[in-house]
């Protein structure tokens, strides 16, 4: 007799060949994987996507059209339930319609009795207050809530969502693993750091970029650092790199270089995992390289930069609004000198989060064998 068959829905913001983003598909696919294996279950997700032919390719799962509205309900309609998450889905940063359209999602897996499950989300900011009530009526109707830190859960508990309802786990890349698990970088290979950096465009002036690129170019100069650009979302992180690299006047310079063409989480992981300290502007250029034993610097645009590094004990060393050129500097110099230490002051710290990262796809496995369980009984 086979296995039991699961199909979930998975809704996120996927399909766009945003790394981090689509680490966390990745995450929650391989998490949904183990843990169905230890509960006799064979999980059959179904990706909404913005490119499902392209999702499809890059992982083997089944997708729909995300803004197709009867793909999305046809894929509901034939599955066991639905996880929404997890990144920072429920926010009114970039614009008014991105809560009601994952609220929507939710509330239409409710109206088909589905059961809903919130995977490791990034609440706010959540500016427009008319959203909170919307929040509130949909997230209490979903069988399992988990936020990726205290702050998204104090502020779901403005919004009226009882405290002990809502898990406070990491963000499911914490769980990821490259695809070649000797990524991890020998520091006797070669004498010469390197440095990776993730940056993206956030001020219109893109004076942060020219206050980076000027610290980076001391870095390469000075120090004889080798300095290695990771775009993590396409095509926007590698035109800002190439910004950033043009201001270094880093034409012709060997130490000065950019990563191309990755575009599979696992992979672009490994790439992290090669160097001696990462430079990040992205959320999850941070993760990627905590996961990997990587000292991080911060470059904090939000909220979530900082809340992610609180949760490793350290504070950003700039943001787009202030970035201290001598600061990032004293920081790397830091870093690169004490990165032995700084792994062990970290190790147990990581590796627990690294462990609690699955807690959610072990939840909602459970949840949903409960509810088969207790549909058994009852008929």
């Amino acid at each position: 007799m086979g296995a039991a068959v699961k199909r979930i829905v998975l809704s996120g913001y996927y399909g766009y060949k945003n790394s981090g983003d689509e680490a966390v598909l990745q995450s929650i696919l391989l998490a949904l994987q183990k843990e169905g294996g230890r509960h006799g279950v064979r999980v059959e997700p179904i990706v909404l996507s913005g490119d499902p032919a392209w999702t499809d390719r890059m992982y083997g799962v089944r997708a729909a059209h995300r803004m197709k509205p009867m793909e999305v309900i046809r894929a509901i309609r034939q599955s066991d339930g639905l996880i929404s998450g997890g990144g920072s889905l429920l926010q009114d940063a970039t614009g008014a319609k991105t809560i009601p359209y994952y609220l929507a999602i939710i509330k239409l897996a409710q109206w088909f009795g589905k059961p809903t499950f919130v995977y490791s989300q990034g609440i706010g900011p959540v500016r427009r207050k008319m959203f909170y009530s919307w929040i509130s009526r949909v997230y209490n109707k979903c069988q399992y809530l988990s936020v990726r830190d205290s702050e998204s859960a104090e502020l779901l508990a403005q919004m009226g969502i009882r405290g002990e309802r809502v898990e406070v786990v990491p963000d499911p890349v914490m769980g990821l693993t490259p695809r070649d698990n000797g990524s991890l970088r020998n520091p006797s290979e070669t004498d010469r750091p390197v440095v990776g950096v993730s940056v993206r465009y956030w001020k219109e002036d893109r004076s942060e970029l020219r206050k980076l690129a000027k610290c980076l170019g001391r870095l390469e100069e000075e120090r004889g650092i080798e300095i290695r650009f990771l775009p993590f979302h396409l095509p926007d992180d590698e035109r800002a790199s190439l910004d950033v690299m043009d201001w270094m006047n880093a034409k012709g310079k060997p130490n000065v270089h950019i990563v191309r063409d990755v575009i599979h989480p696992q992979d672009m992981l490994a790439q992290v995992g090669q160097c001696d300290l990462l430079i990040g502007m992205r959320l999850h250029s941070l993760i990627y390289a905590a996961s990997q034993y990587v000292p991080v610097i911060g470059i904090s645009y939000d909220p979530k930069i900082d809340q992610f590094l609180h949760r490793l004990g350290m504070e950003a060393a700039g943001s787009t609004d202030h970035m201290d050129v001598p600061k990032i500097l004293e920081e790397v110099d830091r870093l690169l000198r004490g990165k032995m230490q700084w792994i062990e002051s970290k190790r147990l710290l990581i590796d627990q989060l690294k462990e609690a990262a699955h807690r959610p796809a072990e939840h909602i496995l459970s949840l949903m064998q409960e509810s088969k369980r207790a549909l058994k009984e009852g008929s």
